[in-house]
């Protein structure tokens, strides 16, 4: 795992697999995400009650699982505040693993994606250690090196409760052969903090992930007045650079929109990223018109192309084929 993966800039990250396919953060979501020419699959990381680290969107699970139909877990229902919110329904903090393999995946955006709900009942929830070994199996079935991206969700809180994430996720990488600087990992936050504390355990790549509004949880928690909007600056960035090796940014970072949906002149934030010798990589890209701006509906190749002229260094994409489509044509 020492030998840097095999890529060029723009990576494609497959943002929770391939998920405008199947049910996100499944492995025939991930699998098929290689398959479509992903880089780089994209694992949201949560905690069982016995200390498993598993991929789910958040921890709150009902819009992704059929834990709801489960009488035998009814009474497990309740309301928890997550980083602010109210949240009412079932948590993984909640449940054993063997308890979670139970339960089965469902499309969380049935609305906009109802071919995915052909799929519901059908695929377990996976671990992060069964999500590594489908990586290492397909990265000799097509003889290229395939990363990962694992997000600590909600690290603060899970900190608080007794079931920090990053120990076990690092434990995992380090038993994985996941080592150094050019390991094809990068592990990524919203907050700061952790990540911090991060650099001074591991080599592995870490990302700052920034929103385009709000602030950090660990922010709110500490009394830190900061915002996201403090750290896209240029001296927010310098210091980023000092633990992590690139940002993650929402596309209205790179490219504002107005209030009617169309887009506006690209922002510095690249330049700004690069200066600072951080990557940049943009999320999400989806090719359904609701997630479009009103300037590419019906043609997602054409966002794609105008965030890689910009120079960006990777993109999160719901639909890795398409992104991997444009990036051919583009000769990049």
């Amino acid at each position: 795992m020492s030998v840097a993966i095999s890529t060029t800039s723009p990576i494609i990250i497959a943002h929770r697999g391939a998920s405008g396919y199947r049910p996100e953060h499944t492995l025939a979501a991930y699998e098929l995400a290689i398959a479509l020419g992903a880089d780089y699959i994209e694992p949201d990381l949560v905690s069982t009650k016995d200390g498993v680290l598993i991929a789910r969107h958040e921890n709150e699970i009902s819009e992704t699982t059929d834990v709801a139909s489960h009488t035998e877990f009814a009474h497990r229902r309740t309301t928890k505040i997550i980083d602010g919110e109210s949240k009412t329904g079932w948590f993984t903090e909640d449940f054993t693993l063997a308890e979670v393999k139970t339960l089965r995946a469902k499309e969380r955006i049935g609305q906009l994606r109802s071919q995915n709900t052909a799929y519901d009942g059908l695929f377990e929830i996976p671990t992060l250690q069964e999500i590594i070994d489908l990586v290492k199996r397909k990265s000799a079935e097509v003889n290229r090196a395939i990363g990962i991206y694992p997000e600590t969700k909600h690290p603060t809180y899970f900190k608080s409760i007794g079931l920090a994430l990053e120990p076990p996720l690092l434990a995992t990488l380090t038993a994985n052969g996941y080592e150094g600087a050019n390991a094809p990992v990068f592990i990524q936050s919203f907050e700061v903090s952790n990540l911090q504390d991060l650099s001074t355990k591991t080599d592995l790549p870490l990302v700052q992930l920034l929103n385009n509004s709000g602030k950090p949880n660990d922010f709110v928690v500490s009394g830190d007045e900061r915002t996201y909007a403090d750290l896209v600056t240029a001296s927010g960035l310098r210091e980023i650079a000092k633990y992590a090796k690139a940002v993650g940014v929402h596309k209205n970072l790179l490219v504002p929109r107005d209030s009617s949906g169309k887009l506006r002149s690209p922002t510095s934030l690249v330049t700004d990223a690069h200066t600072a010798s951080l990557l940049v990589h943009v999320w999400t890209f989806r090719n359904e018109d609701y997630f479009l701006p009103l300037d590419f509906q019906g043609n997602p190749q054409g966002e794609y192309e105008l965030f890689f002229s910009l120079g960006v260094d990777g993109v999160f994409s719901d639909y890795p084929d398409t992104a991997s489509t444009v990036k051919k044509n583009l000769r990049l």
